[in-house]
């Protein structure tokens, strides 16, 4: 799979909203980068001064692809959303999935146990395709955003619908004829626990 050929903007445009919703220099935060694959969002998070970076991915060869840019502190193997992550409770100043979640890769239902590795206060930073094949998906996962929203364990800080977010492979999946598919970017902070609600 050609990423580069697909002109795939994903890494790119969720490390630059990451680094924009940060309010403290990114170079002490801890990140988890979540289905890291071959080490895409890294590259760009370390352009962003994003220094502490840890990697966790199912597949063993995207691993090591991943160790060989020097970028990741840790790196460790999980399938999400079939075994919890392997961190500790608010662990990490932000967590991000880039370009997993959608049908057969990280489910819509994984996302509390993103929440639970975020420190209060801490970012999630999703990012789906807008695509007709990624609809049914992209509303399951806007649900389980929305209802953890409801319930007070997070807040919306943007989410940024890009029109050209990679090039289409068919023209059913392109919007109105651009020859590209539109994406979205979401970042989510984990709302601090109010006083005597701790446990």
């Amino acid at each position: 799979q050609d990423v580069a050929a697909l002109e795939y903007r994903a890494p790119r445009l969720a490390a630059a909203a990451l680094a924009f919703a940060f309010p403290a220099p990114p170079a002490g935060a801890r990140l988890l980068d979540v289905a890291c694959g071959t080490g895409l969002v890294a590259r760009e998070l370390h352009r962003h001064g994003f220094r502490c970076l840890h990697g966790v991915d199912g597949s063993a060869g995207m691993l090591e692809r991943a160790r060989s840019t020097g970028l990741y502190r840790q790196l460790q193997p999980c399938v999400l959303g079939q075994e919890p992550l392997p961190a500790p409770a608010e662990h990490y100043d932000a967590v991000t999935v880039v370009g997993a979640l959608g049908p057969g890769q990280v489910p819509s239902s994984a996302v509390p146990e993103l929440l639970r590795v975020t420190k209060p206060g801490g970012f999630l930073c999703l990012t789906t395709r807008s695509n007709p094949s990624n609809l049914g998906y992209k509303a399951e996962l806007e649900a389980v955003l929305g209802g953890l929203e409801a319930q007070g364990a997070c807040q919306k800080v943007l989410a940024q619908e890009v029109e050209r977010w990679e090039k289409a492979t068919s023209e059913q999946e392109s919007t109105q004829g651009t020859g590209y598919i539109p994406g979205v970017v979401y970042i989510y902070r984990k709302c601090p626990v109010p006083p005597g609600q701790e446990g």
